[in-house]
């Protein structure tokens, strides 16, 4: 009988604590192609770190973003290079925040969601410059589709 209803008690705590887990905040505007479980995959410990000698903060040889290394909440400019992109020039790239304490998604691009891919520069398969702007303080994963596929996530704390 103590079995049983230890065995209760745990399950009772169980779905308690998964009752009250927030679940991801998703936009209405959000691009479909964007899921909810790309956000609870997330791998948070793997942070982005500056490579090469141009300043890129990211990660080598996938993805990462000049500009990044001053974040600010105010409007910036990041360039934005991607390795491994074998497609071409017509590529799109889509941009997603994720804010891990409030659980909510943004668009970090001041003009929407997806931006145009350019060619090579800097070692990288393709760039793109953009005009970005971090809604609010904390642990972002930025995660990146190229042409509705996804392709990498940037682990950047950004709190000033």
């Amino acid at each position: 009988m103590r079995r049983w209803v230890l065995m209760v008690t745990v399950l009772l705590l169980l779905v308690g604590c998964t009752m009250n887990e927030k679940a991801v905040a998703l936009p209405d505007d959000l691009p479909n192609f964007v899921q909810e479980s790309d956000f609870t995959s997330i791998y948070w410990d793997k942070k982005a770190v500056e490579f090469g000698d141009r300043g890129i903060v990211g990660n080598a040889n996938k993805s990462g973003v000049i500009g990044v290394s001053m974040p600010s909440l105010s409007t910036q400019k990041w360039m934005w290079h991607l390795w491994g992109n074998e497609e071409g020039r017509d590529n799109k790239l889509t941009i997603v925040g994720y804010h891990k304490e409030s659980k909510t998604v943004h668009p970090i691009l001041v003009d929407g969601w997806t931006i145009g891919l350019g060619g090579p520069v800097n070692g990288a398969d393709a760039h793109t410059p953009s005009s970005v702007k971090i809604p609010k303080p904390g642990e972002w994963a930025i995660l990146l589709y190229v042409n509705e596929s996804y392709f990498d996530t940037l682990i950047y704390d950004i709190n000033e």
